[in-house]
């Protein structure tokens, strides 16, 4: 899946990230471990990101580690640790979103820092096809709570050379606790079917995460019988959309989908369907859109009962209704005085625990050693149930929700699945 086209200055930093020699680490400090998050934690995916962080820092209060203090000691194997964690924004404010400089630096950063043993994130997909190499070839633990993008970790589900470019040392570091979208996009083309649309429109933001979901969704939707008239990418540059959706609405459609997120203008699409007339047209997006963020861009008027969403895992409130998702739920509540509002947010918290898991497995203070035993994670006790990671580093887990905007919030619809057929 092509990456989206990046300026000439962005493009050199990714070759130049991906093909030079790290630089020899700085000097270690022997009593520290630290573990670092790399999110978009400006712009306005923040909103989405305070709740993976305060996931994060829910499992490590768990552990009896204050991530408030500089630094909590903890005996892991025969040693007691200093345990710190430093909260990474990936974005930066003139951009209002991550960039490919800011995710590059930071993934930099972590692996000239001796002290630093695990990476939790990308939260976008395309943020971690420009960081995961370095990574790799540091032997630091990654760990995403919502990358979805297939071809990160799944071979002939993405560009030819996908995943493999991720892998230089030819070793898994990287692994995630959310399903693909090589289910997310089909599960959509059935929901769509199954909601009564025949005739589709489909969009994307030509980012790797946006243009990648959006084909799966294509393929799968032809599959099933469904008329796709048209497909385009969006810039998601633009301020409004009123002309590509007055096209849309002379050709018919009953269901425009669109491959891409709240920042990448799902928002600004959705308000410009209504106001071109496409008042009984729904609208759908995969996970991307699945945030507080994405109605308070469109309007919660503009998406009522009109909106639906894709999920790769479980809702918080379906969550709720499992042992485990009670207590996390409670957990939640008792720290923060409210109920978890964002879907990845318990998703942050997963990818903590199986940082804390796999340092206590390691037990010891080394990269490889707790590399291995993260991507070697099985019949985990997770808030999500129990699951292990596969051999290319993804969840055996395959929960699927779909969401619809009602009451000016999303609620959870229905549990997804694909056909066989």
């Amino acid at each position: 899946m092509p990456i989206r086209i990046l300026p000439t200055i962005a493009i050199l930093t990714i070759l130049t990230a991906f093909f030079a020699v790290p630089e020899p680490p700085s000097t270690a400090d022997a009593d520290i471990i630290t573990i670092v998050s790399s999110l978009p934690r400006t712009g306005s995916a923040k909103g989405q990101t305070d709740t993976i962080v305060e996931g994060i820092q829910l499992a490590l209060f768990q552990a009896d580690i204050d991530p408030s203090l500089p630094g909590t000691q903890v005996r892991v194997g025969e040693k007691v640790y200093t345990i710190r964690y430093d909260d990474l924004d990936d974005a930066t404010a003139a951009a209002g979103a991550w960039t490919a400089e800011q995710e590059i630096s930071n993934a930099q950063r972590a692996v000239h820092d001796p002290n630093v043993m695990a990476y939790i994130g990308t939260y976008n997909s395309g943020a971690a096809a420009v960081s995961m190499a370095i990574l790799n070839r540091a032997k630091i633990l990654m760990v995403s709570p919502a990358n979805t993008s297939p071809g990160l970790t799944k071979p002939n589900t993405g560009a030819r050379d996908e995943p493999k470019r991720y892998r230089p040392t030819g070793e898994i570091n990287y692994v995630r606790v959310v399903a693909t979208d090589d289910l997310q996009g089909p599960a959509g083309a059935e929901w769509a079917r199954d909601m009564g649309a025949r005739k589709v429109y489909i969009l994307d933001d030509n980012d790797v995460y946006g243009k990648g979901v959006a084909d799966l969704f294509e393929v799968h939707a032809r599959k099933i019988g469904l008329h796709v008239l048209g497909r385009e990418s969006i810039d998601p540059k633009a301020q409004e959309f009123g002309a590509l959706m007055t096209k849309i609405r002379q050709q018919g459609a009953e269901l425009i989908y669109f491959g891409g997120t709240t920042q990448s203008k799902a928002g600004q699409l959705a308000k410009d369907m209504v106001k071109a007339g496409l008042t009984d047209c729904k609208m759908m997006g995969p996970d991307g859109t699945y945030e507080q963020a994405m109605i308070a861009s469109a309007g919660a008027d503009t998406l009522e009962n009109r909106f639906y969403a894709t999920f790769c895992g479980l809702t918080p409130e379906e969550l709720a209704k499992t042992p485990r998702g009670r207590d996390f739920v409670q957990d939640y509540r008792k720290q923060y005085g409210r109920e978890p509002q964002e879907a990845y947010t318990l998703y942050g918290y997963e990818c903590a625990r199986v940082v804390l898991e796999a340092i206590r497995i390691a037990g010891v203070k080394d990269r490889v050693a707790i590399r291995d035993a993260g991507r070697s994670l099985k019949n985990f006790q997770g808030v999500t149930g129990i699951w292990s990671f596969d051999a290319n580093g993804d969840t055996t887990l395959k929960d699927l929700s779909g969401v619809v905007v009602r009451g000016g919030k999303f609620v959870f619809s229905k549990t997804l699945t694909v056909s066989e057929n």
